[in-house]
């Protein structure tokens, strides 16, 4: 069997799916050597009759039982993070229901979750004491919800602060008041360009003293920091430099295995969208890595990258398309629909690619489905067999 894709040249090719799926069965025993969390994305509600610019309407059962996917292998949650499409589709009240679920979810499973601690309830110019305020509220219902907070970079504070005494002040405020260790999230501005010039500078070099010295005042309260500029070497240098017992937790879509990997010095863990997909795939691989074997760790996740690099191709804050793209093809869900109406961010060459990387790897449990609904995709676009 063969499936035609068009190329990025406008032309059509021919491709023959892989009929042997990555045989990973689910072992919830939790990862040994790396801490491990996937962003997961939502799953919309495809009946419903909301418009692009209106509240999301989200399929709970779907998305709580993609969380339960993630559990079964092993790895942890990271929920309401940009993967679930915050701020590009889900709003805070959406987002709160979000956690209060998907907390009382991984209680009920023992599974790990983490949530995103961010200020989106604001919709306008704030100021700082707005800020503030924000944050504190989405703090107070993730601790209340019993999992461990993210603490997101902050749209409002990028546009409301002056320089880095702001942000000193506010993320130092913060610390103080949280109950536990949260994780710092320093998201570059490939994945939302309004974070341009964040933690007071559009040197990386000096913001990254800053971002230090938030922790190094904080040490105690600072369980890790997630660090998505996509820049390995960068990431390395502050790796190092962290106090002891501060984790660092990859969020480099493009670097991830080697940095995972680590070195003589150390190595990170992994907060990532692409472990959406990569799910069984990733837990595999790092159960390979909990053995000491680092060189077929790398044999498993390597491959993987040309498939990430590609999600996350510029525009890289439209990654969450192909992310929810391949959840349709691979079973997770009954439909390509998104909140917000971001299945239309990307060409169908883009997807035609995603298809082709993901069906190499072995990534559908059904290629046969996948592939149907792949070309019932194409059919959409007047591609046809």
């Amino acid at each position: 069997m063969t499936i035609r894709l068009p190329g990025a040249d406008g032309r059509l090719r021919t491709y023959a799916p892989r009929t042997d799926p990555l045989a990973v069965l689910p072992d919830g025993a939790p990862l040994a050597s790396r801490t491990v969390f996937s962003a997961a994305h939502v799953v919309a509600d495809p009946y419903a009759d909301v418009s692009p610019d209106a509240p999301a309407a989200v399929d709970w059962d779907a998305t709580l039982a993609f969380r339960r996917h993630l559990w079964s292998h092993g790895l942890g949650v990271a929920e309401a993070m940009d993967t679930a499409q915050r701020g590009m589709g889900l709003d805070w009240a959406g987002a709160a229901e979000l956690v209060r679920r998907s907390s009382a979810e991984a209680r009920a499973v023992g599974g790990r979750i983490a949530c995103g601690v961010g200020t989106d309830q604001l919709t306008g110019p704030a100021t700082l004491h707005e800020v503030r305020a924000a944050y504190e509220e989405q703090l107070t219902l993730v601790e209340e919800s019993g999992a461990r907070a993210i603490l997101m970079a902050s749209r409002a504070l990028a546009a409301a602060a002056a320089g880095p005494e702001d942000y000193l002040d506010v993320y130092g405020h913060l610390l103080r008041q949280a109950a536990d260790p949260v994780i710092l999230h320093w998201l570059g501005p490939m994945f939302d360009p309004a974070l341009e010039g964040y933690w007071g500078s559009p040197d990386l070099d000096t913001a990254t003293e800053v971002f230090l010295e938030v922790i190094a005042a904080h040490p105690d309260k600072v369980d890790g920091i997630k660090v998505s500029l996509l820049d390995a070497r960068r990431e390395v240098a502050l790796r190092r430099r962290l106090p002891d017992g501060v984790r660092c937790y990859t969020g480099d879509d493009f670097n991830y295995p080697e940095l995972i990997a680590g070195d003589e010095q150390g190595f990170s863990h992994a907060l990532l969208g692409i472990f959406d997909p990569l799910g069984p795939a990733a837990a595999r691989a790092v159960r390979v890595l909990d053995t000491g074997d680092v060189k077929g760790f790398r044999e498993l996740l390597d491959p993987t990258v040309e498939l990430s690099r590609h999600l996350f191709q510029p525009p890289t804050r439209f990654y969450k398309t192909g992310v929810v793209f391949l959840a349709w093809l691979a079973g997770h869900q009954e439909h390509f629909a998104m909140v917000g109406g971001l299945q239309s961010a990307r060409s169908l060459p883009h997807f035609a690619r995603a298809y082709e990387l993901a069906d190499g790897l072995g990534l559908f449990p059904n290629p046969e489905r996948a592939e149907a609904r792949m070309k019932t995709l194409l059919a959409l676009y007047g591609v046809t067999s």
